[in-house]
């Protein structure tokens, strides 16, 4: 990011925010700022990115943790020793690589943790849905860039016939002895090998492909089964899809983030879905049976005679599928607006008057508390 923005400060949020909180502060930022609703506005796409950003770092209780003690340097991939850095979102050093070079083995210092498996950075990507397909689930294709196993090296980072040989400078160990003198006292601490940069093997020639560092960006596609009910926010993440390890270590995850666009009929809550149906004078006051749209298409419904405008009524399984239990849904709840007629011929005009007519008092006249009111206006005892 090119502004040095704090995580929290970026969704709204102070650092005591729990879950729920930072997910509903995302919900909201990312609305905001989404894309769709801003085309070709750059400043709303950079702070759609930064709002990403923030959330993957403070949805992960890892991650969180460790931006809460060192900020963004821990995922900076320039800011730590070695070829790697801290490895991205998943590679940060344990307190034993940090107070190891300082005193030495006494805190677990070494070079195991650069030398010995390390698991791959995860990667991230967005993927919109619309209404329907979050709804019953589907098939999407993702493309999106990892890191991979160079293929002129094997990941060795060393130039085809040759191999990396053990650093001549530490001896393999990845850490120097450096001796200090202090009012006549000698001390002695260890640091990282700045000529292997901790890892104990010197490539004395690098492989000219990917600089000696054994990985190479790659552009990937893969065909994501999203499933029925997901939600707009959330995540899938795709275990060992993302970029490949070193020294053997495991391939990091693939995390997908979610974007549900909205449907211009239905509203979502959870795996209730709610929508306005409107109906005519005549089917409000004398019942009728109606069409109600549901994603499976028309229902009919009858409502009785007298329905009062915004009477909700509820469908029952015509919801959203559980995630964890697609044969179970929620519910529909539709409420009905009734429709004015504009525009009256001479001929409806006659039929309403008639109509009131035969109705005799005037609508509000027939309720206690309006005609209590009336008769108080005109000076008569309720």
């Amino acid at each position: 990011m090119a502004e040095d923005r704090d995580y929290y400060e970026i969704l709204g949020i102070d650092k005591t925010a729990d879950e729920d909180t930072i997910k509903r502060a995302y919900r909201q930022q990312a609305k905001k700022y989404h894309p769709d609703l801003h085309p070709g506005d750059a400043e709303a796409e950079k702070c759609f990115k930064e709002v990403n950003e923030a959330y993957s770092i403070l949805s992960d209780p890892d991650k969180r943790a460790k931006y809460d003690q060192y900020g963004k340097a821990a995922f900076d991939p320039t800011a730590g020793a070695g070829a790697g850095g801290f490895g991205g979102f998943s590679d940060f050093g344990d307190l034993g690589d940090i107070f190891g070079s300082i005193f030495g083995n006494a805190f677990g210092g070494g070079t195991s943790r650069r030398t010995g498996p390390q698991r791959g950075d995860d990667v991230g990507t967005r993927l919109t849905l619309n209404f329907e397909e979050a709804v019953f689930g589907c098939k999407k294709e993702v493309n999106y860039t990892r890191m991979h196993k160079c293929p002129a090296c094997g990941g060795s980072g060393a130039e085809a016939g040759s191999t990396a040989e053990t650093c001549p400078d530490c001896r393999g160990t990845g850490q120097r002895t450096v001796v200090q003198r202090m009012g006549g006292m000698s001390f002695q601490s260890k640091t990282t090998c700045e000529k292997c940069r901790g890892t104990g093997r010197y490539i004395k020639t690098p492989c000219t492909k990917c600089r000696g560092t054994g990985l190479e960006r790659e552009n990937r596609s893969l065909t994501v089964t999203v499933p029925a009910g997901i939600d707009d926010g959330e995540r899938i993440a795709l275990r060992g899809q993302g970029c490949e390890g070193k020294n053997g270590g495991s391939a990091g995850d693939l995390i997908i983030q979610i974007h549900v666009r909205d449907h211009n009929i239905f509203r979502r809550d959870g795996v209730d879905m709610f929508c306005d149906v409107p109906i005519s004078v005549s089917e409000a006051t004398l019942g009728a049976e109606i069409d109600v749209p549901t994603l499976e298409g028309p229902v009919k419904y009858t409502i009785t005679e007298g329905t009062q405008p915004g009477t909700s009524f509820t469908l029952r399984g015509k919801g959203v599928p559980y995630v964890n239990s697609p044969t179970r849904r929620g519910d529909l709840t539709f409420t009905v607006n009734v429709e004015i007629p504009r525009s009256l011929n001479e001929k409806q005009r006659d039929a309403m008057r008639a109509f009131a007519d035969v109705c005799g008092e005037k609508n509000y006249a027939k309720q206690s508390k309006f005609k209590s009111f009336v008769n108080k206006i005109k000076g008569k005892d309720s």
